[in-house]
């Protein structure tokens, strides 16, 4: 089964910047379309972009959109969202999943999960 594990989360100053990667192993991820998505406590969970299996199509969510950038990297396996200018209002638990299918900002569509990893944007 395919399994991905999230790293790069952590604690920064609004404005700043983080990178998060998302790395699968026993899988290739050439066949998949990779989510982020983010939840915060007692909010439902957010799809913040996505992209296609040969990354040549990516989608964002408007909250993000200019200041996050979703790429990947498949000789290593690794899908990578590039965070910039964060706000307090980005502060979750990222997560990020695969499906066989297209690039979709909807949840439901994605038939592995990470872990996720924790981002806190505060002063």
């Amino acid at each position: 089964q395919l399994q991905l594990v999230e790293s790069g989360g952590g604690l920064v100053q609004p404005g700043g910047s983080l990178r998060l990667s998302c790395a699968a192993s026993r899988f290739t991820l050439d066949y998949y379309a990779i989510g982020w998505f983010r939840q915060a406590p007692g909010k439902e969970r957010e799809g913040v972009s996505c992209i296609s299996r040969s990354g040549g199509s990516t989608n964002y969510a408007d909250s993000v959109k200019g200041r996050f950038t979703i790429s990947r990297d498949n000789a290593r396996n690794t899908v990578y969202l590039q965070m910039n200018s964060l706000k307090p209002e980005d502060t979750a638990v990222y997560y990020c999943a695969a499906d066989r299918g297209f690039c979709s900002l909807y949840y439901r569509e994605y038939d592995y999960w990470g872990q996720g990893t924790q981002v806190t944007v505060s002063s």
